[in-house]
């Protein structure tokens, strides 16, 4: 462990914590909005297994947001002025994703201004931003730039100082991901740091130029890592279900560890006994009519894809991004929705746990809360599956660390 210490914005159940925490980072504090995100960032990564953080006695353990965290503590935050190293976040991208409705107006997009503001205060040497795809495209509607661009602008042109940014998509299957999950990456150096005698590569591209060093270090193989690759050992097929205990009425597996793991299944399971089940193993529980439907999907129609227009209307579903996984090939992107995947061999949707192995939480790590909700508690919970498809995957988030810690150590030993 470094002394580099860093805070999390827009935390989320702690995907980009943990990656940082792995890399070598000392957490400060974490700040997310929902009670069971926080929950289980707060029991795997603050209470828990792994002591990431040194939480400052002055902010409670709590849920809590950027706006409230502004208002009750400036002064404390204006406090950590050199002591804290990173400032890292994934503002919530709702707004922005393709995958909803892109909305310019969404009071969503306003959190980056928060994150600015926070960043104003600790003035960190440096920044780390995680967006979606959609963060780097204009608004059909808008006439202003694409928000990227703006807050790139922002960060640049702080008073007192600002950012040299960097910035770029970046596949997270190239650091060992089993899915594609583009995501843009934003690194922004403290430009009084940058000088003839102390020049720093592009902290993105120096983590895609070491990748495959990362993922020699992680005893993993040069190729995608498929979707059997990370979660065969969780099928259905041969094993014994028992009643889950998170919901009685609900069944999962009884885990047995085949005798050979997979590296990627290898590295999900480390500090873990042999055998020692993970949590969140509970599967769905569909109907008979919902079972043959995936039945026949899984014969009918080419794995890895979305159904065409053709089996939508076949299948009378108006469902657009629907997709049988190939166990040959990486996972489509998880999102926020169990149902937007079928399992590549059997009738159901992914569990929670098998959705967290393709975003490459490892299995000690414990998901909190419910497993779904619906209705109106959407916009005030966040179960299960919503915490895992919001999440940075950690593998991901642990090459960044390394990368910037490395520019870190840089600057500490010129």
């Amino acid at each position: 462990m470094s002394n580099s210490k860093f805070i999390d914005l827009f935390a989320g159940c702690g995907g980009l914590s943990l990656g940082l925490i792995k890399a070598g980072w000392k957490g400060v504090f974490a700040i997310e909005k929902t009670s069971d995100a926080f929950l289980t960032l707060s029991h795997n990564l603050v209470e828990g297994k792994v002591s990431g953080f040194d939480w400052p006695e002055w902010l409670p353990k709590e849920a809590t947001t950027t706006s409230e965290l502004l208002k009750n503590h400036a002064e404390e935050l204006k406090s950590l002025k050199g002591t804290v190293d990173l400032i890292a976040g994934g503002p919530p991208c709702q707004g922005f994703s393709f995958a909803g409705r892109r909305n310019p107006n969404d009071p969503r997009n306003k959190l980056t201004s928060e994150y600015i503001e926070i960043v104003q205060l600790v003035r960190p040497k440096f920044l780390l931003l995680e967006n979606v795809k959609g963060f780097t495209a204009a608004f059909n509607d808008a006439q202003e730039p694409a928000y990227a661009e703006i807050v790139k602008k922002r960060l640049t042109e702080l008073s007192g100082g600002g950012y040299q940014v960097y910035s770029s998509m970046v596949n997270s299957s190239l650091f060992g991901v089993p899915q594609p999950r583009p995501r843009f990456i934003m690194i922004g150096i403290r430009k009084d740091l940058l000088n003839d005698d102390n020049a720093f590569e592009d902290p993105v591209a120096l983590a895609k130029r070491t990748a495959m060093d990362f993922r020699i270090s992680k005893r993993l193989n040069g190729h995608n890592i498929t979707v059997s690759e990370a979660i065969s050992d969780l099928e259905i097929t041969g094993k014994i279900l028992i009643s889950s205990p998170d919901t009685s009425s609900f069944k999962q597996i009884k885990y047995e560890q085949p005798k050979e793991l997979t590296p990627y299944q290898a590295l999900m399971r480390e500090n873990l006994e042999h055998g020692e089940a993970p949590n969140s193993l509970r599967l769905p529980r569909h109907r008979e009519h919902i079972i043959a439907r995936f039945e026949e999907v899984l014969i009918r129609c080419p794995k890895g894809k979305s159904l065409s227009k053709e089996d939508r209307e076949y299948f009378g579903t108006k469902k657009q991004c629907f997709t049988p996984l190939a166990p040959d090939q990486l996972s489509r992107t998880i999102t926020t929705l169990p149902d937007d995947v079928l399992h590549y061999s059997e009738p159901r949707i992914l569990t929670v746990r098998e959705n967290a192995r393709l975003q490459s939480f490892p299995d000690w790590f414990e998901f909190r809360g419910k497993y779904t909700t619906g209705g109106d508690r959407r916009k005030v919970e966040c179960p299960r599956y919503t915490q895992v498809g919001n999440a940075v995957p950690p593998l991901m988030a642990e090459a960044l660390g390394r990368a910037i810690l490395s520019l870190d150590q840089k600057q500490v030993d010129s």
